[in-house]
């Protein structure tokens, strides 16, 4: 309980968010959702303190509680107000304090990171759309007329020293099925034991959709973790020299969690 920092002050943070730009409502909104579990799970190790001292009644959710900390996977209070996640309790926590270093970095002044970590939102999808929204706003585009265009790099986070003009390096993306060749700049298969390598700095701009690439491509989806499914966030279009046809079918997606 020590280890976890202080909570965000929203008070302190809207009045410094004075623009309102779409990038700084994410922020806003990471911070105020971080701001939930980090309470809950204040609040719900204090309660578990006093109980085993003796000056509480044990509850079941206590219970409960303990038996998750012992067994080290994420108690179900906390997942509820977290984000999909399948590492055990002691990776989950160190992730967490990562994730509040993050938002804590981009909320000091709102200036967005040179990279984006993806995988640290709560929301991904969230912060691809304040993407579109920042572009269209600047170029006076119609939302419902753009996409978002994916470029691989062929650098890595330490590469770079300030954010694009348009747009927004992320990282923390590896993929599973096949692996990126950065020679080429395009899928190929994976090397043996090598389940999920990680993928290099990636370039995502709005564009318009008619002028999205549409040949030597394969729309790959991005999910939050291994499950897929429900944790799924947007498909981004890679390039490819084989047909899309055999990524689909080796399931080829790129994750934010490994």
């Amino acid at each position: 309980m020590e280890r976890l920092p202080e909570d965000f002050n929203m008070t302190e943070l809207l009045e410094k968010a004075e623009e309102r730009t779409p990038y700084q409502v994410v922020a806003l909104q990471e911070c105020e959702r971080m701001n939930f579990l980090t309470q809950e799970i204040r609040c719900s190790l204090h309660e578990l303190n006093l109980g085993l001292k003796g000056e509480l009644t044990m509850t079941g959710e206590m219970e409960n509680l303990q038996n998750a900390i012992f067994l080290d996977t994420v108690p179900d209070n906390w997942t509820k107000r977290a984000y999909p996640s399948m590492s055990s309790l002691a990776l989950w926590f160190t992730d967490l304090l990562v994730r509040i270093k993050e938002l804590e970095h981009w909320s000091n002044d709102f200036a967005l990171p040179a990279v984006v970590w993806l995988a640290g939102f709560f929301n991904p999808q969230s912060f691809l759309t304040a993407i579109m929204q920042a572009t269209a706003r600047r170029n006076q585009w119609p939302l419902d007329r753009m996409c978002l265009q994916c470029d691989v790099t062929k650098k890595h986070r330490e590469d770079f020293s300030s954010a694009p003009r348009e747009g927004a390096y992320v990282h923390g993306l590896y993929m599973e099925g096949a692996r990126w060749d950065t020679q080429t700049g395009m899928i190929v298969d994976a090397r043996l034991k090598e389940l999920t390598p990680a993928m290099p700095v990636m370039f995502i701009r709005a564009i318009l959709v008619d002028k999205q690439e549409s040949r030597n491509i394969y729309q790959c989806p991005v999910y939050k973790t291994r499950q897929r499914g429900p944790t799924y966030v947007w498909t981004f279009n890679l390039k490819t020299k084989e047909p899309p046809s055999k990524w689909t079918l080796a399931g080829v997606a790129l994750l934010l969690q490994i």
